[in-house]
């Protein structure tokens, strides 16, 4: 299945599904139209939506700053912003994934 995106004025939206606690940190595969990253951080304080943004801008090549959490907060399913890539860029960089 083919990952959802959604291109804005500032970069791109992607939709991602976080599993927190798992044994190790790191984007995993596309399902159901949705990134779905593993990440070893546990889901408070933040700590998850943080660790989220860490391995998206590394994966991803950009800054930090870069990366931003947009919905979902609080939930598993998550919408993240990604600014100033475009889908194909953001696409590019993902790589043999997608």
């Amino acid at each position: 299945m083919a990952l959802s995106l959604r291109c804005t004025g500032d970069g791109v939206v992607v939709l991602v599904r976080v599993i927190p606690r798992s044994s190790r940190t790191r984007v995993a595969e596309i399902r159901e139209g949705r990134l779905l990253v593993r990440l070893t951080a546990p889901p408070v304080d933040g700590a998850a939506n943080e660790a989220l943004v860490r391995v998206l801008a590394k994966t991803l090549e950009v800054p930090r700053r870069a990366v931003r959490v947009v919905s979902g907060e609080r939930a598993r399913h998550k919408s993240v912003l990604v600014d100033g890539l475009t889908a194909e860029e953001f696409l590019a960089r993902l790589g043999e994934l997608v």
